[in-house]
């Protein structure tokens, strides 16, 4: 394996690069995100956080399906626009409690494929779609879902709140195949029994509630370590990671793994006492998770491989979403 080549790899990768507009969206709607007052996460956590009272909170996000798999693959799209909200969710440690979707429709073709993906998501992962908009004559397909749930206050995991010290875990459901359309969809729900895939969104929330874990987010799109790069920038922090203890799938090369989409797979920063709880209680549920590095002060992620140590991002010099202002 060439190691340079797959750290310049996941750099360039379009999954990482796409979020770099994000920081734009969050500076030019810093006056809008919380005129409430009742706003107690910042803007750029898998979902926002509303207090609503009694040591609760509503829990709030939305995701776009690619355009990409809209046109090749109504019925995926459908049935991943689910999932995406879904693991939003699960990732802070609450519970899903229904989506509603807006979608934009050129071609009437797709109408029966995108919908039965839909209501498939929703049966597999117990969640109702109770709504939405229908732009009928639109120009292009596209779908938009968003998503509600609901946590205790107190027990939300965020972003925000890695800490020095911390141990970096990498936890992902293993028992999975590369979909037959994209092959950097790791797909670990669509053939298991509903109960295992709403009982690893269960497994988070009682990690969360029994507070095993500091701060979290879902494997998406940047793939593990842009997302956990992203959770980096977030804190404001930097860590080191092992690329060997990353847990893999043996049949899968390590630059298609490093960018997968996991069915189920996430990032997590604890306490080094309560990380053999974690990985122990993960594993009941077809999660395998590993201590893979450390949570540092230093605002950039480091990746060694067999005694070599290279810088993967830098919050000054290449971020994902969220540089440090010099």
């Amino acid at each position: 394996m060439d190691f340079k080549a797959l750290i310049k790899s996941i750099q360039d990768f379009e999954g990482v690069t796409r979020k770099n507009s994000i920081d734009n969206v969050i500076s030019l709607l810093k006056d809008a995100y919380n005129v409430s007052g009742n706003v107690i996460i910042d803007i750029g956590d898998d979902a926002s956080a509303v207090d609503i009272g009694n040591n609760q909170a509503l829990l709030i996000a939305a995701d776009g399906i690619w355009g990409q798999i809209m046109d090749v693959n109504p019925y995926w799209a459908g049935y991943c626009s689910v999932l995406v909200n879904v693991n939003d969710i699960a990732a802070m440690g609450a519970k899903p409690l229904a989506m509603v979707n807006i979608m934009s429709i050129a071609h009437d073709e797709i109408y029966d494929d995108l919908l039965k993906g839909i209501n498939d998501g929703c049966l597999k992962f117990g969640v109702p779609m109770v709504g939405g908009h229908l732009h009928p004559d639109s120009t292009v397909d596209s779908l938009g879902v968003a998503i509600v749930g609901i946590a205790q206050k107190d027990k939300i995991i965020t972003s925000f709140d890695a800490q020095i010290g911390d141990k970096v875990i990498v936890a992902i459901d293993l028992d999975g195949k590369p979909h037959e359309m994209f092959s950097l969809n790791w797909d670990t729900t669509y053939e298991k029994d509903a109960k295992l895939v709403q009982d690893q969104i269960l497994a988070i929330q009682y990690l969360a509630e029994n507070d095993y874990i500091n701060s979290g987010k879902d494997i998406s799109n940047p793939g593990i370590l842009g997302t956990l790069e992203m959770l980096l920038e977030a804190s404001n922090k930097g860590a080191i990671v092992n690329l060997q203890d990353i847990p893999k799938n043996p049949n899968v090369e390590w630059e298609p793994w490093l960018k997968m989409y996991p069915g189920s797979g996430f990032v997590f920063t604890a306490d080094e006492k309560d990380c053999d709880t974690i990985i122990e209680y993960l594993d009941k549920y077809s999660l395998t998770a590993a201590i893979v590095g450390e949570v540092n002060d230093s605002n950039s992620l480091f990746v060694v491989n067999d005694g070599e140590k290279l810088e993967l991002f830098n919050q000054r010099k290449n971020p994902v979403f969220k540089g440090i202002d010099e």
